[in-house]
């Protein structure tokens, strides 16, 4: 291991961040509603692409752990950390965006596909713009022929960081709402499939807002 690519904190910092998560989910007051035909598909036992937004992507980390799904991780430098963080809680990771090594990534998360992991997507991210989805969701979804649930959380006590998507942490002992949308089949990824994909996702989480009473 490079001591300039892996710094030695790297590891250390892992480890408490993954912690810190853990704890801090341990408290929230986690309530799931379920579209009717993803709850059916999921009891049949199907995978999904989980597609959310970077915003809301911490207090899933905690919702989804330990199940082993593929996370799309940004080959940026604070990825290295992420990718760490995201191990710890149980995830496996592909590395790659939409601006650098996204090809890779892509490759790693059909061949996750095929060994029946289900699969998670921050379409908006790494860098933005904020709810807006990119092509390279509906492009896996065509190829690994996985349909995509749009996901949301949300809750009304959470700090929004100064980020560019407004990064929104969760507070302790918060009421946390997780909502699932319907599952969405993509044979084309083109731009129909795209927007259709977004508008789900965007109604997805101003269902899960408008329940959790977040402010904005």
């Amino acid at each position: 291991m490079s001591g300039a690519r892996y710094p030695w904190w790297l590891e250390p910092a892992a480890v408490a961040g993954a912690l810190a998560v853990r704890a801090m989910g341990a408290t929230w007051r986690v309530e799931t509603t379920r579209d009717p035909g993803y709850a059916a598909a999921e009891e049949r036992g199907e995978r999904f692409i989980f597609a959310f937004w970077h915003a809301r992507l911490l207090s899933l980390v905690y919702v989804r752990r330990d199940e082993g799904a593929a996370v799309l991780v940004s080959r940026h430098r604070d990825g290295q950390l992420i990718t760490r963080v995201l191990e710890r809680m149980g995830f496996t990771t592909a590395r790659g965006s939409s601006t650098r090594g996204g090809e890779a990534g892509v490759r790693e998360l059909l061949v996750a596909a095929r060994s029946g992991r289900h699969i998670g997507i921050t379409p908006d991210g790494p860098r933005g713009p904020a709810g807006i989805v990119k092509e390279g969701l509906v492009y896996v979804a065509a190829r690994s022929g996985l349909r995509i649930v749009p996901l949301a959380t949300s809750a009304r006590l959470s700090w929004a960081l100064g980020s560019w998507d407004r990064f929104r942490v969760p507070k302790p002992f918060a009421r946390l709402v997780v909502t699932y949308g319907a599952p969405i089949a993509v044979v084309e990824p083109d731009e129909a499939a795209r927007e259709r994909v977004q508008a789900a996702l965007r109604s997805v989480t101003e269902a899960a807002v408008r329940c959790s009473g977040e402010r904005a």
